[in-house]
Protein backbone atom coordinates (compact mmCIF):
# COMPACT_ATOMS: atom_id res chain seq x y z
CA UNK A 1 0.00 0.00 0.00
CA UNK A 2 1.28 3.53 -1.26
CA UNK A 3 0.20 6.19 0.48
CA UNK A 4 0.69 10.04 0.50
CA UNK A 5 0.49 12.65 3.28
CA UNK A 6 -0.17 15.83 2.28
CA UNK A 7 0.98 17.79 5.50
CA UNK A 8 4.70 17.42 6.82
CA UNK A 9 4.29 18.73 10.52
CA UNK A 10 4.54 16.29 13.38
CA UNK A 11 0.96 15.07 13.08
CA UNK A 12 2.17 14.34 9.57
CA UNK A 13 5.18 12.80 10.37
CA UNK A 14 3.85 10.67 13.21
CA UNK A 15 1.12 9.11 11.27
CA UNK A 16 3.78 8.35 8.50
CA UNK A 17 5.55 6.41 11.42
CA UNK A 18 2.02 4.88 12.34
CA UNK A 19 1.31 3.08 9.43
CA UNK A 20 2.99 0.49 7.58
CA UNK A 21 3.07 1.79 4.31
CA UNK A 22 5.24 3.31 1.55
CA UNK A 23 4.68 6.75 2.78
CA UNK A 24 5.32 9.65 0.34
CA UNK A 25 4.73 13.63 2.25
CA UNK A 26 3.80 16.73 0.26
CA UNK A 27 4.18 20.19 1.60
CA UNK A 28 4.29 23.88 1.31
CA UNK A 29 7.59 23.85 2.66
CA UNK A 30 9.09 21.26 0.94
CA UNK A 31 12.08 21.39 3.68
CA UNK A 32 9.43 20.16 5.99
CA UNK A 33 8.27 17.34 3.64
CA UNK A 34 11.86 16.06 2.90
CA UNK A 35 12.77 15.98 7.34
CA UNK A 36 9.52 13.88 7.75
CA UNK A 37 10.71 11.58 4.88
CA UNK A 38 13.79 11.18 6.40
CA UNK A 39 12.72 10.78 9.72
CA UNK A 40 10.36 7.87 8.65
CA UNK A 41 12.03 6.40 5.56
CA UNK A 42 9.78 7.57 3.24
CA UNK A 43 9.78 10.26 0.18
CA UNK A 44 9.23 13.29 -1.01
CA UNK A 45 6.26 14.37 -3.44
CA UNK A 46 5.06 16.94 -5.27
CA UNK A 47 2.37 18.90 -3.57
CA UNK A 48 0.70 19.14 -7.32
CA UNK A 49 1.08 16.37 -9.38
CA UNK A 50 -0.99 14.01 -11.36
CA UNK A 51 0.70 10.82 -9.54
CA UNK A 52 -1.89 9.27 -7.61
CA UNK A 53 -1.63 6.75 -4.75
CA UNK A 54 -3.66 4.31 -2.90
CA UNK A 55 -4.25 6.23 -0.01
CA UNK A 56 -4.50 10.11 0.80
CA UNK A 57 -4.25 11.44 4.13
CA UNK A 58 -4.84 15.09 4.97
CA UNK A 59 -2.61 16.26 7.54
CA UNK A 60 -3.06 19.61 7.69
CA UNK A 61 -4.34 22.36 9.75
CA UNK A 62 -8.19 22.35 10.46
CA UNK A 63 -8.79 25.37 9.55
CA UNK A 64 -7.36 24.18 5.80
CA UNK A 65 -8.64 20.84 5.91
CA UNK A 66 -11.08 21.21 3.35
CA UNK A 67 -9.80 22.90 0.79
CA UNK A 68 -6.82 20.50 0.79
CA UNK A 69 -9.20 17.64 0.35
CA UNK A 70 -11.11 19.70 -2.81
CA UNK A 71 -7.34 19.88 -3.76
CA UNK A 72 -5.56 16.61 -2.95
CA UNK A 73 -8.91 14.00 -3.58
CA UNK A 74 -8.57 12.88 -7.35
CA UNK A 75 -4.89 11.57 -5.87
CA UNK A 76 -6.20 9.03 -3.76
CA UNK A 77 -7.06 5.52 -5.78
CA UNK A 78 -8.80 3.69 -3.23
CA UNK A 79 -9.18 5.51 -0.01
CA UNK A 80 -8.91 9.38 1.33
CA UNK A 81 -8.71 9.90 4.93
CA UNK A 82 -7.55 12.95 7.39
CA UNK A 83 -6.13 13.90 10.84
CA UNK A 84 -7.20 17.73 11.08
CA UNK A 85 -8.92 17.16 14.41
CA UNK A 86 -11.85 19.03 12.94
CA UNK A 87 -14.44 15.59 11.82
CA UNK A 88 -17.82 17.22 10.24
CA UNK A 89 -16.22 19.36 8.00
CA UNK A 90 -13.74 16.77 6.73
CA UNK A 91 -16.18 14.09 6.41
CA UNK A 92 -18.74 16.38 4.71
CA UNK A 93 -15.78 17.50 1.89
CA UNK A 94 -14.46 14.04 1.43
CA UNK A 95 -17.65 12.54 0.66
CA UNK A 96 -18.33 15.11 -1.88
CA UNK A 97 -14.95 14.86 -3.62
CA UNK A 98 -14.27 11.50 -3.21
CA UNK A 99 -17.68 9.93 -3.10
CA UNK A 100 -16.66 6.36 -4.50
CA UNK A 101 -13.83 5.90 -2.21
CA UNK A 102 -13.35 4.67 1.22
CA UNK A 103 -13.60 7.57 3.73
CA UNK A 104 -12.41 7.89 7.75
CA UNK A 105 -11.37 11.08 9.79
CA UNK A 106 -9.02 10.53 12.60
CA UNK A 107 -8.45 12.22 15.67
CA UNK A 108 -5.10 11.39 17.64
CA UNK A 109 -5.85 12.57 21.02
CA UNK A 110 -2.88 12.66 22.13
CA UNK A 111 0.26 15.13 20.96
CA UNK A 112 2.73 12.71 18.70
CA UNK A 113 5.51 12.38 21.09
CA UNK A 114 3.18 10.86 23.68
CA UNK A 115 2.00 7.78 21.37
CA UNK A 116 0.62 5.52 21.27
CA UNK A 117 -2.89 7.50 23.11
CA UNK A 118 -6.61 6.99 22.21
CA UNK A 119 -7.82 7.45 18.33
CA UNK A 120 -11.04 8.99 18.05
CA UNK A 121 -12.09 7.09 14.68
CA UNK A 122 -14.94 7.68 11.87
CA UNK A 123 -15.87 5.26 9.07
CA UNK A 124 -17.62 7.31 7.05
CA UNK A 125 -17.08 4.76 4.39
CA UNK A 126 -14.64 1.64 5.15
CA UNK A 127 -13.74 -0.87 3.25
CA UNK A 128 -10.25 -3.13 2.99
CA UNK A 129 -7.64 -0.34 2.85
CA UNK A 130 -8.92 1.71 5.41
CA UNK A 131 -9.59 -1.35 7.95
CA UNK A 132 -6.01 -2.28 7.16
CA UNK A 133 -4.82 1.17 8.35
CA UNK A 134 -7.30 0.73 11.68
CA UNK A 135 -5.48 -2.31 12.59
CA UNK A 136 -2.03 -1.53 11.73
CA UNK A 137 -2.68 1.75 14.00
CA UNK A 138 -4.03 -0.56 16.53
CA UNK A 139 -1.48 -3.11 16.65
CA UNK A 140 1.13 -0.45 17.11
CA UNK A 141 -0.41 0.20 20.96
CA UNK A 142 -3.17 3.08 20.13
CA UNK A 143 -6.99 2.52 21.44
CA UNK A 144 -9.77 3.22 18.46
CA UNK A 145 -12.80 5.63 19.63
CA UNK A 146 -15.45 4.64 16.90
CA UNK A 147 -17.58 7.81 17.02
CA UNK A 148 -19.53 9.74 14.96
CA UNK A 149 -18.64 13.29 13.94
CA UNK A 150 -21.25 15.69 15.43
CA UNK A 151 -20.43 13.64 18.59
CA UNK A 152 -16.69 14.59 18.64
CA UNK A 153 -16.53 18.19 17.18
CA UNK A 154 -19.18 18.46 20.33
CA UNK A 155 -17.21 17.52 22.51
CA UNK A 156 -14.22 19.04 21.33
CA UNK A 157 -15.81 22.24 22.92
CA UNK A 158 -15.13 21.05 26.18
CA UNK A 159 -12.30 19.14 25.35
CA UNK A 160 -9.97 21.07 23.30
CA UNK A 161 -11.92 24.91 23.29
CA UNK A 162 -13.29 25.43 26.49
CA UNK A 163 -9.89 23.53 28.69
CA UNK A 164 -7.57 25.45 26.50
CA UNK A 165 -9.55 28.62 27.17
CA UNK A 166 -9.92 28.47 30.65
CA UNK A 167 -5.98 27.30 30.84
CA UNK A 168 -5.22 30.42 28.98
CA UNK A 169 -7.37 32.66 30.56
CA UNK A 170 -5.19 31.67 34.17
CA UNK A 171 -1.93 31.88 32.64
CA UNK A 172 -2.61 35.08 31.49
CA UNK A 173 -4.40 36.45 34.83
CA UNK A 174 -2.06 34.99 37.15
CA UNK A 175 1.00 36.56 38.87
CA UNK A 176 3.58 34.66 39.84
CA UNK A 177 3.80 34.08 43.79
CA UNK A 178 6.78 33.74 46.19
CA UNK A 179 8.29 30.57 47.15
CA UNK A 180 6.31 28.37 49.37
CA UNK A 181 2.67 30.11 49.10
CA UNK A 182 2.22 27.53 46.12
CA UNK A 183 -0.80 25.32 46.72
CA UNK A 184 -1.95 22.31 45.00
CA UNK A 185 -4.12 23.77 42.78
CA UNK A 186 -1.95 26.70 41.98
CA UNK A 187 0.88 24.25 40.86
CA UNK A 188 -1.86 21.98 39.03
CA UNK A 189 -2.75 25.08 36.97
CA UNK A 190 1.31 26.13 37.04
CA UNK A 191 1.72 23.16 35.30
CA UNK A 192 -1.43 23.11 32.68
CA UNK A 193 -0.55 26.31 31.64
CA UNK A 194 3.54 25.71 31.26
CA UNK A 195 2.16 22.79 29.06
CA UNK A 196 -0.25 24.81 26.88
CA UNK A 197 2.13 27.57 26.05
CA UNK A 198 4.69 25.33 25.43
CA UNK A 199 3.17 24.32 22.00
CA UNK A 200 2.29 25.78 18.97
CA UNK A 201 0.48 29.68 19.02
CA UNK A 202 -1.35 28.62 15.49
CA UNK A 203 -3.02 25.15 16.90
CA UNK A 204 -4.57 26.63 19.64
CA UNK A 205 -5.80 29.69 17.56
CA UNK A 206 -7.33 27.41 14.86
CA UNK A 207 -9.02 25.09 17.52
CA UNK A 208 -10.86 28.56 19.04
CA UNK A 209 -12.04 29.16 15.42
CA UNK A 210 -12.85 26.13 15.07
CA UNK A 211 -14.92 24.88 18.40
CA UNK A 212 -16.95 26.96 20.26
CA UNK A 213 -16.34 27.05 23.88
CA UNK A 214 -14.47 30.08 25.39
CA UNK A 215 -17.36 32.30 25.38
CA UNK A 216 -18.68 30.22 28.12
CA UNK A 217 -15.80 29.92 29.95
CA UNK A 218 -16.19 34.06 30.02
CA UNK A 219 -19.40 33.67 30.36
CA UNK A 220 -18.98 31.19 33.95
CA UNK A 221 -15.95 33.69 34.66
CA UNK A 222 -18.14 36.97 34.80
CA UNK A 223 -20.91 34.70 36.63
CA UNK A 224 -18.67 33.67 39.48
CA UNK A 225 -16.12 37.42 40.00
CA UNK A 226 -20.29 39.42 39.66
CA UNK A 227 -21.80 36.60 42.62
CA UNK A 228 -21.72 37.45 46.29
CA UNK A 229 -20.93 34.96 49.26
CA UNK A 230 -24.45 32.61 48.99
CA UNK A 231 -24.39 33.12 44.86
CA UNK A 232 -21.13 31.39 45.03
CA UNK A 233 -21.93 28.85 46.80
CA UNK A 234 -24.61 28.11 44.98
CA UNK A 235 -22.09 27.79 41.88
CA UNK A 236 -20.15 25.84 43.35
CA UNK A 237 -22.80 23.14 44.02
CA UNK A 238 -23.62 23.28 40.90
CA UNK A 239 -20.59 22.55 39.67
CA UNK A 240 -20.06 20.03 42.06
CA UNK A 241 -22.89 18.06 41.04
CA UNK A 242 -21.99 18.29 37.70
CA UNK A 243 -18.74 16.80 37.89
CA UNK A 244 -20.46 13.83 40.46
CA UNK A 245 -22.78 13.04 37.27
CA UNK A 246 -19.38 13.04 34.91
CA UNK A 247 -17.77 10.39 37.05
CA UNK A 248 -20.98 8.28 37.74
CA UNK A 249 -21.56 8.25 34.08
CA UNK A 250 -17.54 6.38 34.02
CA UNK A 251 -16.87 9.19 31.05
CA UNK A 252 -13.14 9.60 33.21
CA UNK A 253 -10.69 8.96 30.54
CA UNK A 254 -6.36 9.64 30.17
CA UNK A 255 -5.56 10.00 27.14
CA UNK A 256 -1.78 10.60 27.62
CA UNK A 257 -1.94 14.39 26.74
CA UNK A 258 -3.55 16.96 23.97
CA UNK A 259 -3.26 17.02 20.90
CA UNK A 260 -0.64 19.81 20.45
Amino acid sequence: MDVLIVGAGSMGTWFGDAVDARVSFADLDRDAATAAANAVGGDVAALEAETTYDVVCLAVPMTHVTDAIADQAERAERAIVDVSGVMEPAIAAMARHAPDLERVSLHPLFAPERAPGSIAVVRDRSGPVTDELLAGLEARGNALLETTAAEHDEAMESVQSAAHAAVLSFALAAESVPSGFETPIYRGLRRLAEQVTGGTPRVYADIQATFDGADAVADAAAEIAAADADELESLYREAAAGWQEHRAEGREDDTGGDTE
